[in-house]
């Protein structure tokens, strides 16, 4: 229990950012599941649409400074080679 008043206020914050980041985090991983689980599938139109959602969450993670914007930008690559990987085929 602080008993500075600034810090009492600072623990509330840090337990609402804290909160957020969760959530938004586990968006990510959601998102990343159902895109990999579309390309499993090879289903073409699935799977784009997925991976703009996919990077619609990530760009919002960013945003709100829940992920680096470097990890986001490894992400989407990753996700885009395996898009591209089954339009080829």
């Amino acid at each position: 229990m602080p008993n500075i008043k600034s810090q009492e206020k600072r623990d509330k914050q840090n337990i609402k950012r804290a909160e957020r980041n969760q959530a938004i985090i586990s968006k990510i991983r959601t998102s990343d599941k159902k895109f990999k689980a579309s390309v499993e599938k090879k289903d073409v139109e699935k799977a784009s649409g997925d991976f703009n959602d996919y990077c619609h969450v990530l760009d919002k993670a960013v945003k709100v400074r829940s992920v680096h914007k470097n990890f986001a930008a490894n992400k989407k690559s990753k996700a885009a080679k395996l898009l591209n990987g089954i339009k080829i085929k």
